[in-house]
């Protein structure tokens, strides 16, 4: 007998009332072959087990040295005034992170959890009468796609259990990979991040192309399930009424008539600095409400339903 699929997940949140329609269970997966400037959960990049430190509550100032002796590799160190510093370069690297064991007081924290699909599984049976009867299951991350096979095989049992299933992605796979899994759902945001190409590739480190065309090639198939695009709009990345009209343009040609706005955040900056990371979008970025609505009048006024931030219908 075959072992059961596994996958990687950062997190759960159960009670969420903002990722698709009701209430819902967020399942967080780790892993994302985008890099996006700005990511509000950097911690899921890597599809491998990893941690974060929190300095703040480190106790190193009383004399509490336990990762360092936990560590294998002599990538923590501490200065001449006590202090501790994560040599990343190592870290990044480790297979095992013993370290995070080792800390009583949580400043490591291990962000990934290796689940089989009949742990998911019961983890959303438990939530499942606190959906009501519109709520359900939203897979998001990270990228739910690249685990494809595992998220497949959770689909399959939320399927038999008439679990109401959505998908938040940024649509970046193959289209094998994209039509396979979304067969099984009911509900899914796609995230359109910029129209230009190259403007997409250097805020997240991949071209547009391939979402694009998976969106296509979503509503060619006749897809019964309910599209929203999303965009977390960014003052001077993606913010301009070029990129608005080219996306309008994009969502007519392809009879898309839903799309959320999300107004930046930098919710996430924390955690780029747990993980040894510079975050660049600290200092700018940053949209007015002014801007948002004058954003959504540019889709209403195209016939396009604009939902900013959590003023949604679902």
């Amino acid at each position: 007998m075959s072992a059961e699929p596994t996958g990687m997940i950062f997190d759960i949140q159960s009670y969420s009332v903002h990722d698709g329609p009701g209430c819902r269970t967020n399942v967080f997966f780790t892993g994302c072959p985008l890099k996006c400037r700005w990511c509000a959960n950097p911690e899921s990049w890597r599809p491998k087990l990893q941690f974060m430190f929190a300095d703040r509550v480190c106790k190193w100032d009383q004399g509490c040295r336990a990762c360092r002796d936990a560590c294998p590799h002599g990538s923590i160190q501490f200065d001449e005034n006590g202090k501790p510093s994560v040599d990343w370069k190592i870290c990044n690297d480790c297979e095992t992170i013993e370290c995070t064991a080792s800390c009583a007081a949580g400043a490591l924290k291990q962000t990934v959890r290796i689940m089989t699909v009949s742990d998911l599984v019961n983890t959303l049976r438990r939530d499942y009468n606190n959906w009501g009867s519109d709520g359900g299951v939203t897979f998001t991350g990270g990228e739910p796609l690249l685990h494809h096979e595992y998220l497949d095989a959770v689909l399959k049992e939320c399927r038999k259990l008439s679990m109401h299933t959505a998908i938040e992605t940024s649509g970046y796979a193959t289209e094998e990979v994209f039509m396979k899994i979304f067969r099984r759902l009911d509900f899914a945001f796609v995230d359109v991040k910029n129209m230009d190409p190259e403007a997409h590739k250097w805020g997240t480190g991949v071209s547009n192309e391939r979402i694009l065309d998976n969106i296509r090639s979503l509503k060619r198939s006749g897809w019964p399930g309910r599209l929203v695009l999303r965009q977390p709009t960014i003052h001077g990345f993606n913010d301009s009424d070029e990129n608005a009209k080219r996306l309008i343009e994009f969502m007519n040609e392809n009879g898309l008539y839903e799309i959320n706005l999300l107004k930046f955040h930098r919710l996430g900056q924390t955690k780029w600095e747990q993980l040894g990371k510079e975050y660049e979008y600290s200092d700018h970025g940053d949209m007015t409400p002014e801007r948002m609505s004058e954003l959504q009048d540019l889709y209403l006024d195209n016939n396009i339903a604009c939902y900013v931030g959590d003023d949604t219908p679902f």
